[in-house]
C-alpha cells in the first residue's frame, strides 16, 4: 500500500494530482477507456487549476494588488475556483453567470461570499447583458478591480500544459491514443493539445461538443453555424473563445443534450462516479470515439467537476422531464403536461388528517405551493399556500399547525379531463387556479401556468 500523504497546510495544496478510474462495464468495443477525476479538486472542479494559475500570474505581473477584486464571466466552475483560490488569498469576487447555470453552484458561490450577478443566457457577444461584456464592464467602473477573462488569458491553458498534461502522461505510463476533452473557454484544449504535441505526437485530440455549439460543425466541416441552445454547462461556446486553438483538434463529435445526460447517469450507475452535465458530454464522445475504432486503443477523457451540483438538473427526474429529456411514454393529451405524474408515485400529496405541518413540509421539500389532498387514492381536496395562511394566521402559535389539513382545504374543486384540449387550461390559469388533471374520477396530476410553458417551450 502506498504511504498516505501528511497534512496539507493549504487547500490550495490539494489543487491537482487528481485520481484516475479505468472505466469497466462500458462499451468500448476494442477499446480501453480512462477518466481522470478532477472532480477530486477541492473546490470540485477542474478549473481550480486555471483559478490558481491565472490568479498566480496576475500577482506576479501586479495587475492584481492585495485586496483587489477580480470580476470574471463564468458558467459557474471557473467562479468556484476562482473564489476557492481568491478568498484564502484575500481577495474579493464579483460573477457574472447566466440563468441557466444549476443553483447548487449558485448557493456554493454566495457561500463563499463571493458578490454574484446573475445575467441572461439568451443574448450574444456584442449585447450589453452577455456575461462576458458585463464583467468586462464592470471591472472597469471597480476601483482596485482586474477582469480575469479566462477566455483570453494565457495563464488559463498553461495551467493545464505544466500540470494537468504532465499527471496524465505519467498515470497512463506514457501512453495515450486519444484524449477527449470539451471546450468553454479552450484552455484545456489548448493546454493539452501543447501538450501532447510536444511529448507525444501520437495522442489525438478529440472534441466532444454539445449540440447548438459552433464548435465541432466549425472543426468538422469548416462552416460556422448559427448557435443554438444547451443545456449542458460549462462547455460549447457561440462563438471561438481567443484560447481555443481549434487546430490542435483530429475528430469532433456533436452530442445531444440527451446524450450528454444520458451518459452522465450512467457514469454514477456503472461506475460509481457522481460527474456533472459536461463529464456526460465527455463520456458520450469517448463512447463513440471507443466504438468506431478498429485496433485497440487506450482513451481519456476528464469528469470536469463533481454531479453534486447538478442534483437539481442532471439527477432530478421531473426536471429532465420537464426539459423533455427523459423516454417518457406520450399521450397526446393533458397527461403529456403533468410534471408529477400521480401512476409513477412523483404527485405530491397529503391526506385529509395529515396535520399542517406536515403539508407545510412536504410543500417546502417539493418546492410546489399546493398539494393534492387524497383519501385512500380519491381525490377529496386541494390545499395550497393561501389556505395553510388563512388556517394558521389567527391561531395560538403553539396550535397553528397541529390542525388537520381536512380543516384547511378546498373541496370544491374544478378539475378537467385528460382528453380536453389545451385551451381548456386557460381560464383555470386566469382564476389564479392550477388544474386538477382526471381521466373518470381517477386523479392523474395538476398543471400548473410553468408546466403549459414548459411543455410550449419544448413544442417550439
Amino acid at each position: 500500500m502506498q504511504p498516505l500523504s501528511p497534512p496539507a497546510d493549504s487547500a490550495l495544496d490539494l489543487i491537482g494530482r487528481t485520481p484516475m478510474l479505468e472505466l469497466t462495464g462500458f462499451d468500448t468495443g476494442l477499446c480501453r477507456l480512462f477518466v481522470k477525476l478532477e472532480s477530486a479538486n477541492p473546490g470540485g472542479s477542474i478549473k481550480d487549476r486555471i483559478a490558481r494559475s491565472m490568479i498566480e500570474a496576475a500577482e506576479a505581473d501586479g495587475s492584481l494588488k492585495p485586496g483587489g477584486t477580480i470580476v470574471e464571466a463564468t458558467a459557474g466552475n471557473t467562479g468556484l475556483g476562482l473564489a476557492q483560490v481568491g478568498v484564502l488569498k484575500g481577495y474579493r469576487l464579483l460573477l457574472v453567470v447566466p440563468d441557466k447555470m444549476a443553483r447548487e453552484k449558485i448557493q456554493h458561490l454566495r457561500a463563499l461570499g463571493v458578490d454574484v450577478r446573475i445575467t441572461r443566457s439568451d443574448v450574444g457577444k456584442g449585447h450589453p447583458e452577455y456575461y462576458q461584456d458585463m464583467a468586462q464592464a464592470l471591472a472597469e467602473t471597480l476601483p482596485n478591480a482586474i477582469y480575469i477573462n479566462q477566455f483570453a488569458n494565457p495563464a488559463n491553458p498553461l495551467a493545464h500544459e505544466t500540470t494537468t498534461g504532465p499527471e496524465l502522461f505519467e498515470q497512463m505510463g506514457g501512453d495515450i491514443d486519444a484524449m477527449v476533452v470539451g471546450v468553454g473557454s479552450g484552455g484545456t484544449l489548448t493546454g493539452l493539445g501543447r501538450y501532447f504535441a510536444r511529448v507525444s505526437p501520437k495522442t489525438r485530440m478529440i472534441l466532444a461538443d454539445p449540440q447548438g455549439s459552433i464548435l465541432a460543425p466549425l472543426v468538422e466541416t469548416g462552416e460556422t453555424i448559427e448557435p443554438g441552445s444547451w443545456v449542458v454547462e460549462g462547455i460549447g461556446e457561440d462563438f471561438v473563445p481567443p484560447n481555443c486553438d481549434l487546430s490542435l483538434v483530429a475528430k469532433a463529435y456533436t452530442i445531444p443534450d440527451r446524450e450528454s445526460i444520458a451518459a452522465a447517469r450512467l457514469l454514477l450507475t456503472r461506475a460509481g462516479v457522481l460527474g456533472g452535465s459536461s463529464s456526460g458530454t465527455l463520456l458520450a464522445g469517448a463512447l463513440r470515439y471507443c466504438r468506431e475504432q478498429t485496433v485497440p486503443k487506450r482513451v481519456v477523457t476528464l469528469v470536469c467537476d463533481t454531479g453534486s451540483k447538478y442534483l437539481s438538473k442532471v439527477y432530478n427526474d421531473q426536471w429532465l422531464a420537464e426539459q423533455g429529456l427523459t423516454d417518457r411514454r406520450l399521450h397526446g393529451d393533458l397527461r403529456d403536461l403533468i410534471a408529477r405524474a400521480a401512476s409513477d408515485g412523483a404527485a405530491v400529496t397529503v391526506g385529509p388528517d395529515d396535520t399542517l405541518l406536515t403539508a407545510y413540509n412536504r410543500m417546502r421539500q417539493a418546492d410546489v405551493s399546493q398539494l393534492p389532498v387524497l383519501d385512500d387514492g380519491r381525490l377529496v381536496g386541494l390545499i395550497d399556500e393561501s389556505d395553510l395562511l388563512e388556517a394558521v394566521e389567527d391561531r395560538r402559535a403553539e396550535r397553528r399547525f397541529t390542525q388537520p389539513v381536512s380543516a384547511a382545504m378546498t373541496a370544491r374543486l374544478h378539475t378537467v379531463q385528460a382528453h380536453e384540449p389545451l385551451e381548456r387550461l386557460l381560464p383555470i390559469f386566469e382564476r389564479d387556479e392550477v388544474a386538477i388533471v382526471l381521466e373518470g374520477r381517477e386523479f392523474l396530476g395538476l398543471i400548473t401556468r410553468i408546466d403549459l410553458l414548459n411543455y410550449l417551450r419544448r413544442e417550439s
